[in-house]
């Protein structure tokens, strides 16, 4: 799911992308993947977080923010709703960016 926060007056960025996994080695595969596909396109994290319990990734690409949860943790935070009044992107199959929605 991408959130968008470009109308969001006072927002720290332009997006929120928001997906887990069922497992800690599903989050680093998920995580690292992006890291990859990104760095293909020689776009880097400007920020990593939370590479060491696999539990909750944050990675910082300034003006998109991708959170990586292990499913229970994404339920017991609920980003989706504390972010509720921003439009909701689901992103089609085989997107390649959050536009891609």
């Amino acid at each position: 799911m991408v959130l968008d926060l470009t109308s969001i007056e006072g927002s720290i960025t332009d997006a929120f992308v928001i997906c887990s996994g069922a497992s800690e080695r599903q989050v680093e595969a998920i995580s690292d993947n992006i890291v990859a596909r990104l760095a293909e396109q020689k776009v880097r994290p400007g920020h990593w977080e939370g590479r060491t319990l696999n539990q909750w990734v944050l990675l910082d690409y300034g003006d998109i923010v991708v959170h990586v949860f292990l499913d229970h943790i994404r339920d017991f935070y609920r980003l989706e709703n504390l972010w509720n009044h921003a439009p909701r992107r689901h992103p089609k199959p085989g997107a390649t960016s959050p536009a891609g929605a």
